[in-house]
């Protein structure tokens, strides 16, 4: 008979090795991929039961599946909550947190710090099923307590946000949205759960990206929604029941092997992260270096009272160079040698991404102006390589957008090497 593994009694690694185990009758040692649509019943009576929900039985991988199973088990497991339920994608997991719960007439309030898309179901798509919104500067707790005001059904916040890693004070705002009569949602995808734990500071749903640091090899997509289990199964299981934003049990699978070596890359990944912030610092061609437990953050109290580590992603501008900021940091990007230009992070690979043009561009200058994004805005999400390795490219691809303004190292079309190719790098 398969053993049951008892999850709470673990610490986070033993959990991410062990935790949520479904071993089938063949007792093999890594999990089995279920990849199957269907499940069989033994008689008509026992399909009708498990309809009824008067017995246990797997009846469609839509609604369940062995494999997914597990995954949900481990995340709970290692998150602290009652319940968890696996989507095909990180923004499936928000957009079904969000309108699981959501009807007409509602009012939701969010940090005006959201990832892109998560700022347009917020600001586009809610409105159109009349439910009102309304944005906040997340660091200002005068604008949430005005925001509270008024009831309000729920929030949406990141901390750290994306990109610009603005931290919210979770406690303080949880208190003031219960007292306002709202599920507090957090999207904790830049912290994680080993480096944060909202549930434990008030929030009531917590929301994660799983093809982020989950996976953390750039192979699959996945998301996940925890909470209370009265909230999951009241109010979220038939949401994703009947509308199916459903997770392929190969990908849950590959999510579940990837959970495995999470205590190992993301304290790595910390630890790097902090080291290339600390040189980013002090070069003369960045105009500003964000990374939360830098000295220079803002809120680098804030980080280190609600996080054990600064995470492993960061912000930096590039100084305008005399022919505009966006030229400045295109030339960056495009001289690196071995960190690539990706929109993802999380990975095992150290990438960077231009915000104002790829995952902030549809919310628009004047948002982008707000949130703090400027046209030399680079987000970097460092990954597992020799730390000197990548704070050397990140040294020659600075030194190289100064020495490419020299009048003898234009193009000959008279403009700069922004357009060049990076034929010296990786293969893309």
């Amino acid at each position: 008979m398969p053993r049951t593994l008892p999850d709470a009694p673990f610490r986070p690694a033993t959990l991410l090795v062990r935790g949520g185990q479904n071993r089938s009758s063949f007792d093999e040692m890594s999990e089995a991929v279920h990849l199957t649509s269907g499940f069989m019943y033994e008689s008509a009576e026992q399909a009708e039961d498990t309809f009824l929900g008067t017995v246990q039985h797997f009846q469609y991988s839509r609604f369940g599946n062995p494999t997914i199973e597990a995954l949900q088990n481990k995340l709970a497991a290692l998150e602290g909550a009652e319940a968890c339920r696996v989507t095909a994608s990180g923004m499936a997991a928000v957009h079904g947190a969000m309108l699981a719960h959501l009807k007409t007439g509602d009012r939701v309030v969010a940090s005006r710090a959201l990832f892109g898309s998560c700022h347009w179901i917020v600001s586009t798509l809610l409105p159109r099923y009349g439910i009102e919104t309304v944005f906040v500067d997340g660091t200002d707790l005068d604008q949430w307590r005005e925001a509270f005001r008024k009831p309000a059904a729920m929030v949406l916040l990141e901390t750290p946000s994306n990109p610009m890693l603005e931290l919210v004070d979770l406690p303080a705002v949880a208190e003031l949205a219960h007292a306002a009569g709202a599920v507090v949602v957090v999207d904790n995808v830049f912290a994680t759960p080993l480096l944060q734990k909202p549930l434990t500071m008030g929030a009531d749903v917590v929301v994660y990206s799983a093809t982020k640091h989950f996976d953390g090899q750039g192979r699959v997509l996945g998301g996940a929604v925890l909470g209370s289990r009265k909230w999951v199964d009241e109010v979220l299981q038939p949401f994703i029941r009947n509308t199916g934003p459903s997770i392929s049990p190969f990908n849950a699978w590959v999510i579940l092997k990837g959970l495995e070596t999470l205590h190992l890359r993301v304290p790595a990944m910390c630890a790097n992260a902090a080291a290339v912030a600390d040189f980013l610092a002090g070069r003369a061609e960045v105009s500003r270096t964000l990374y939360p437990f830098l000295a220079s953050h803002p809120q680098q109290a804030l980080a280190r009272a609600q996080m054990s580590a600064g995470g492993t992603l960061v912000t930096f501008d590039v100084a305008d160079q005399g022919d505009g900021a966006k030229a400045a940091a295109f030339r960056v990007l495009n001289a690196l040698k071995l960190v690539d230009i990706s929109n993802n992070l999380g990975d095992a690979r150290s990438m960077v991404t231009h915000p104002a043009t790829t995952t902030h561009m549809k919310v628009g200058p004047e948002e982008r102006a707000r949130l703090g994004i400027n046209d030399g805005t680079v987000r970097l999400s460092v990954g597992l390589e020799d730390v000197q390795d990548v704070i050397e490219d990140l040294a020659q691809a600075l030194d190289a957008s100064r020495e490419s303004l020299r009048p003898g190292l234009r193009d000959a079309g008279g403009g700069t090497a922004a357009g060049v190719s990076r034929a010296a790098g990786p293969a893309r």
